[in-house]
């Protein structure tokens, strides 16, 4: 009778299994905690969890009010971008609809206003959590998104032309935040006050870009199109209008789940992407809060920078028509 011993030793095995793996928070069931996060991360499911858990106090206020959008990781699948929130979610969840002019249709977002519904996320295997960069009714942040070439060098060149756009700032009289991307780039953050035109803030972003440029065109580019960078920092104005950024403290689909973590201009060249993942980030923040600390605040936008920015081509709109001319060019070859 040894086979059924073995048996039911097995079957309280895959029970124990099972309840350790599950379990609840703030009223959110939590399943299939041990799974693998994705393939490359280093981390399971319950460390995506646990570290969202930990830092729900920093992340939730760059959500809150916001719509949302998530990438999600499921077993066996390729991730992908979830905008609009699922029939299936739990009702307490808040949400917004608004127009998607990309898609040309109406979308339903989610609030992430509360830790119950970052858990929620979490056990849906959202890792990264790309808000909108207006609140209510009006635009909070001027954003530059700083993407250097592949390679070994990658993030240093990003921390290079980050400090551009500091010069830059600077000398149009205003200052920003910056944290990694969580990638191999770098965001700038430029808190303003309510009531800016969009149009006028991504005018403002585009000549910010320009003269970062300017200072050092050798480094940085605002080409575009990927193939005119010629290896150069792309110093990205387009985080305007309907865009979207990742969150501080949002963990990252990259591999060993590196996380996008505020650091102070000081210390902007002592670390790399690698410092801050689901493991690590939260044990380094010790209590505080730096995304909320370092952030400046609102700020007005100067006249002579706005004008200069109406006067630059919108980036997007102009690489649409460059790339049928030169689709035109090739076809006439």
């Amino acid at each position: 009778m040894v086979l059924p011993i073995v048996l039911t030793w097995i079957g309280r095995i895959g029970i124990v299994g099972r309840v350790a793996s599950e379990e609840t928070r703030d009223g959110v069931a939590l399943t299939n905690l041990d799974q693998p996060l994705f393939d490359g991360a280093g981390a399971t499911k319950r460390d995506l969890v646990d570290y969202l858990d930990q830092v729900s106090d920093r992340i939730i206020p760059v959500l809150r009010g916001r719509a949302l959008s998530v990438l999600r990781v499921r077993p066996g699948q390729q991730p992908f971008m979830q905008k609009n929130l699922p029939k299936y979610a739990p009702e307490w969840i808040r949400s917004v609809s608004l127009w998607a002019e990309a898609s040309h249709r109406q979308v339903t977002y989610a609030l992430c206003d509360d830790r119950k519904t970052l858990l929620w996320f979490a056990n849906q295997r959202a890792v990264e959590y790309h808000p909108a960069l207006f609140a209510g009714d009006h635009f909070t942040h001027m954003v530059l998104d700083l993407d250097p070439p592949d390679g070994s060098e990658a993030f240093s060149l990003a921390v290079r032309g980050a400090f551009l756009v500091r010069r830059a700032l600077d000398d149009a009289g205003l200052a920003g935040a910056v944290k990694t991307s969580g990638a191999k780039g770098v965001h700038v953050f430029v808190p303003v006050v309510a009531g800016i035109p969009v149009e006028d803030l991504a005018a403002a972003t585009r000549a910010v870009a320009a003269r970062a440029e300017r200072l050092d065109p050798a480094l940085a580019t605002t080409a575009f199109i990927r193939e005119d960078r010629a290896g150069k920092v792309f110093l990205d104005s387009t985080r305007a209008g309907g865009a979207t950024v990742v969150a501080a403290y949002s963990p990252r689909v990259r591999p060993g789940a590196p996380v996008s973590f505020p650091v102070p201009w000081d210390d902007l060249d002592r670390v790399a992407p690698a410092d801050f993942t689901v493991h690590t980030a939260a044990g380094l923040l010790k209590g505080a809060d730096p995304w909320a600390e370092l952030m400046p605040e609102p700020q007005r936008l100067p006249a002579d920078l706005v004008e200069e920015g109406h006067t630059i081509p919108i980036a997007r709109v102009q690489a649409m028509h460059e790339g049928k001319r030169r689709a035109r060019a090739r076809r006439a070859e």
